[in-house]
């Protein structure tokens, strides 16, 4: 077993012992590890199984994509099975989610429970190919699942004909060279065929049309790391982790000004206020809590820490990311880091988001140093509300979001800023 470089000793808690079971210990668990936990016996369960049950039990498991969408994964698959073969199947590892570490720390730690699951998958779609595109950035994790995926082949859950069952399936793992775009699928598909990371224009649906034009499930990590869960214990037993109508443990990576930062593994019906002070300890110092970003997608205020941890209109959705802000933290600073996270990102695929982002961020550092005018003002309020309907893709749709809402919440800080802004006619400096 070789060396792997920048492990980071992430702190991992779980109620639920599930996918954290393993990856609770800071170290990579080896194929014979995971076997004396009782690892690939889900698979031969599965193995057993006709493709069909597989889905079936998927789609009453009602599990949600983790990604941050949410999509049921059974739906995703029963798409897929409608388009005629050869089909593939795509596991995202492109973490890039400011504040989001969950997948690293299951594909560090434990990453036979990802291989497992991607294998039932593939198996479940007829997919005979699968991938693991992975974050640039996480070299670590790029050597890990390359030595994992060696160790299944020798012990005969890789290759051909897999424990006796006829089924053929091989793993490949690619590295992405750090665009956040590509953790968005169709851009993700594209840089796999080796082409610019640009997000197509939907329909049609990767799972009609994917990976070298033919149907493509892409699901990420801690989606598939589900999958041996449901099948070894069965739908009906799965569907009792948790809320009756988000049910499964759920990882929340959790960041900011609080004592214990880390993964958690808890049900989705536990609220953002145990999250963070049930969990992570509550704030550095004891201070007031002023805000939780969702990684650069929304933000919540103190007002709102009793929102359910799940996928609901009104819960805390997307990846699960917690960044706690308290009230020493400058609202409108923090939104220029996130502004500027956009602007650096966008693929510049689209004029709206290409201009916009960057725009948004300019105006939006001036307004902080003082050197805004009126009309400055006034057209970052433009440009934050018409990047999201021109857009192509999810970036330029969200990149102006949690801004957005920021001006909404906290109308007194934005308003110590506009307050400086230099009372001159528009149109002049």
């Amino acid at each position: 077993m070789r060396s792997y470089p920048n492990i980071p000793n992430i702190y991992a808690e779980t109620t639920l012992n599930l996918l954290l079971k393993r990856a609770k210990k800071p170290k990579v668990h080896t194929i014979e590890d995971y076997l004396k936990d009782g690892g690939y016996q889900a698979l031969e369960k599965a193995l057993n199984m006709s493709p069909e049950e597989i889905i079936d039990w998927v789609d009453k498991s009602q599990l949600r994509g983790r990604g941050g969408a949410g999509f049921p994964t059974g739906k995703k698959w029963k798409f897929a099975v409608q388009n005629p073969a050869p089909r593939y199947l795509i596991c995202n590892a492109d973490e890039s989610e400011p504040g989001t570490f969950k997948d690293r720390i299951l594909i560090e730690r434990d990453p036979h429970l990802l291989i497992e699951g991607m294998i039932i998958s593939a198996y479940a779609i007829g997919a005979n190919q699968a991938f693991i595109y992975i974050r640039g950035e996480y070299p670590a994790g790029y050597y890990i699942l390359l030595d994992a995926i060696e160790e299944a082949k020798a012990k005969g859950f890789l290759g051909k004909n897999i424990l006796g069952s006829g089924f053929d399936l091989e793993i490949y793992v690619a590295r992405g060279a750090g665009a956040y775009i590509c953790g968005e699928e169709s851009a993700l598909i594209e840089s796999l065929e080796g082409k610019r990371g640009f997000p197509r224009i939907k329909p049609p649906y990767p799972v009609q049309y994917g990976l070298f034009g033919r149907p493509t499930v892409v699901n990420n990590v801690e989606t598939l790391c589900n999958i041996p869960l449901i099948v070894g214990m069965g739908w009906e037993e799965y569907r009792y982790i948790g809320p009756s109508d988000y049910p499964g443990p759920k990882l929340f990576p959790v960041s900011g000004k609080v004592k214990k930062p880390g993964v958690y593994e808890l049900p989705m019906n536990t609220t953002l206020r145990e999250v963070v002070y049930k969990y992570a300890g509550g704030t550095l110092g004891n201070k007031k809590v002023k805000a939780v970003f969702s990684g650069a997608l929304d933000c919540f205020s103190a007002e709102e820490l009793d929102t359910p941890m799940d996928y609901s209109p009104f819960g805390f959705g997307g990846t699960g990311t917690v960044i706690v802000l308290t009230e020493e933290d400058d609202i409108v600073k923090a939104c220029l880091d996130i502004a500027e996270f956009y602007a650096h990102e966008s693929c510049g695929q689209c004029t709206p988001c290409r201009v916009g982002t960057h725009e948004q961020a300019h105006l939006l550092e001036k307004l902080i140093e003082g050197d805004a005018t009126p009309k400055d003002w006034e057209g970052l309020q433009f440009v934050n509300k018409y990047i999201q309907p021109t857009s192509i893709c999810g970036l330029g749709a969200v990149a102006g979001r949690l801004i957005r809402q920021t001006m909404q919440k906290f109308q007194e800080e934005w308003e110590r800023y506009v307050g400086k802004i230099e009372e001159v006619a528009y149109g002049t400096s």
